[in-house]
């Protein structure tokens, strides 16, 4: 194999699949990257064996051949190269290894057969659609954070990507993501061919190689969907990931419905008076009490051990007084999500969950577990 390729291609086709790779390995190939050079570009894939990320780009090929290299290493040699070089790949057949020279750099990596890689098998997938890329980015940016990390609820550990009907019928397709403390919900109308998606299940890894998959990209992209596999095209990158087997419980049961003490409040000045007081709650629980009365909110954090904390916020509160507890964290992740100057906190009582909602954007929601405080 010998060819010649722009850094700069290589650099973006790489970093488009090595993150798939794992940094720990007990199969040694699954350290690699594959590549096979052949009809004027460069191929490259990688894989964990759950998931598996390709792409290529327009390289000068003088002999054609196929080998593995290590993804890591090879991602990290051309990154340091110049911008603009022209980068020489050729595998020496009488040590094996790749010889990678742009100017006056030259590195070896040893290599392994590309006969030993293996690929992931195509299933038939009959659900296709197209979106725009920036549409399903928001899709994931909207939830994600909320995704479990406990991994004996393993179907929680995903985003659920599915179809559904809105109050007036409307089609849309919706991604929800919970670990049981909080949950957040986006959607937007359904594309053609998505009407009638069952819900599945994206794993969290999956889920953060296609949004990485997509950033920048301004075109439509394509999803195609299997009983088991999601396949995620985005110009000459695909990537196919398996699916989580499990039920996603029912979510529209914990999205509260009658919750009717409103408050308003302006939004990134919540956020920095919650990332204040914070400073010293106990980093377990990391509670923070908001007390509510007519027209102010305190947010407050009184702890034995790490201190005490608070600070008084201007609010539009017109209820019942009231004091409500939650995770610190979690209402800092969801503040971040607010695109509006305020945000509008919908309560029911201090045991209750509370709904936040985003004025600027109705397609999006987010549902809080109190804390006891």
């Amino acid at each position: 194999m010998k060819l010649t390729i722009e850094r700069g291609d290589l650099l973006n086709a790489l970093s488009h699949v090595q993150n798939v790779v794992e940094r720990r390995n007990t199969i040694p190939i699954l350290s690699n990257v594959l590549l096979q050079a052949g009809n004027g570009e460069l191929k490259l894939t990688a894989t964990d064996l759950d998931i598996e990320a390709v792409d290529s780009a327009d390289a000068s090929v003088t002999r054609e051949g196929a080998v593995t290299a290590p993804a890591g290493t090879l991602f990290d040699v051309v990154r340091k190269l110049p911008a603009g070089s022209e980068v020489e790949l050729e595998v020496q057949p009488e040590g094996q290894r790749l010889a990678i020279t742009a100017g006056r750099s030259h590195f070896e990596l040893p290599t392994l057969p590309a006969s030993d890689f293996q690929t992931m098998s195509s299933d038939d997938t009959p659900t296709k659609f197209s979106l725009g890329a920036k549409d399903f980015a928001r899709l994931i940016d909207k939830t994600r954070f909320a995704i479990s990390t406990e991994e004996t609820r393993y179907y929680l550990n995903g985003v659920y990507l599915h179809a559904a009907q809105t109050d007036d019928g409307q089609a849309v397709l919706r991604t929800v993501a919970t670990d049981g403390h909080r949950l957040a919900l986006a959607e937007l109308p359904a594309p053609a061919g998505a009407e009638n998606l069952e819900g599945i299940i994206v794993p969290r890894k999956a889920v953060a190689e296609a949004r990485r998959l997509i950033d920048g990209v301004d075109d439509d992209i394509e999803i195609e969907v299997s009983d088991t596999k999601i396949v995620v095209r985005a110009g000459r990158a695909v990537l196919t990931s398996k699916l989580i087997d499990g039920s996603f419980p029912d979510y529209g049961r914990v999205i509260p419905k009658g919750n009717d003490r409103k408050l308003t409040i302006d939004n990134k000045a919540f956020e920095a008076a919650v990332d204040r007081v914070s400073t010293v709650s106990a980093e377990r629980s990391r509670s923070v009490k908001m007390s509510l009365s007519d027209g102010k909110l305190v947010l407050a954090v009184n702890h034995a051990e790490t201190g005490v904390g608070n600070e008084e916020l201007e609010a539009d509160y017109g209820s019942e007084a009231m004091e409500i507890g939650f995770n610190a964290k979690y209402l800092l992740d969801i503040a971040g999500q607010i695109e509006a100057v305020e945000a509008e906190f919908m309560f029911s009582d201090p045991a209750s969950p509370a709904l936040v909602l985003d004025p600027s954007d109705d397609s999006a929601r987010y549902v809080l577990m109190p804390l006891r405080v």
